[in-house]
């Protein structure tokens, strides 16, 4: 809770200001297609991999692709640690015609709460980030740090858990604080509002349609600007652990 009221309080100061790091020309409009899953290798080990492949314009113009890589530790049933590695490229739209993509290293560490109230499930992330941004075709990379704060809620449709074959609305929202010697004009980097409808296909496999508004400052222009997403995700999270290899293999028989 410490922590969640340093994060809004930070993005309250940062309303007014733009950051200088890792933007191009904004954009109105996107389309991104999401796929990420989650492993369970043991009782306390699992691993993460998320593939994002975002268009703007709808599908018209390329703008930026995301890979990320990490373990997982299962703290408790409601705790979770990460660490990881993320690699972005973004195509330079201010570089047109001749776009260039230019490459973003990233490590993080992550918390992950989850927490239920009745039908509503409740999930806090917190994330820290270690960024090398290239913002220049042929230029040096510029570090900066990150934390970001995501508040997402779930709620069944279809009855009072989420079940296989079960449909489901998400609500979620993200804040991004940027901190460090390289940033130059306020700590509040972006905010994305994200709401969309989900159906559970199989305890392990979801589907996911819907939409994002995402708040970000931008240098070129110095001013906030708004971009509106349609998303489209897929999430697969299996469970390599035998007792749950066998529930799954029940659940099959029994359809």
């Amino acid at each position: 809770m410490f922590l969640t009221v340093l994060l809004l309080l930070g993005a309250l100061g940062g309303w007014a200001q733009s950051s200088t790091l890792g933007k191009s020309r904004p954009l109105t409009s996107a389309l991104w297609l999401n796929l990420s899953s989650d492993a369970r290798l043991t009782d306390r080990w699992g691993s993460h991999l998320e593939a994002q492949w975002r268009q703007a314009k709808g599908v018209g113009t390329p703008h930026q692709n995301v890979l990320r890589l990490g373990v997982t530790y299962h703290a408790t049933a409601a705790l979770q640690l990460s660490s990881g590695y993320a690699l972005l490229l973004t195509t330079d739209n201010n570089d047109v015609p001749t776009a260039t993509l230019l490459p973003e290293h990233r490590v993080y560490q992550q918390l992950l709460l989850n927490d239920l109230q009745d039908r509503l499930q409740l999930q806090h992330r917190y994330r820290l980030e270690q960024r090398w941004v290239q913002l220049a075709d042929g230029a040096a990379p510029v570090y900066v740090n990150r934390i970001r704060y995501q508040l997402r809620m779930l709620y069944p449709l279809s009855g009072p858990v989420l079940t296989s074959s079960g449909a489901y609305i998400v609500a979620a929202n993200e804040l991004f604080l940027g901190f460090g010697r390289n940033v130059e004009h306020g700590i509040f980097d972006q905010n994305r509002a994200y709401a969309a409808l989900g159906y559970q296909v199989m305890k392990s496999l979801a589907l996911e349609l819907g939409y994002q508004n995402q708040l970000a400052s931008s240098a070129s222009i110095g001013r906030f600007g708004n971009t509106h997403s349609v998303q489209v995700g897929l999430k697969f999270n299996p469970d390599f652990r035998p007792l749950a290899l066998v529930a799954a293999a029940k659940e099959a028989e029994a359809k």
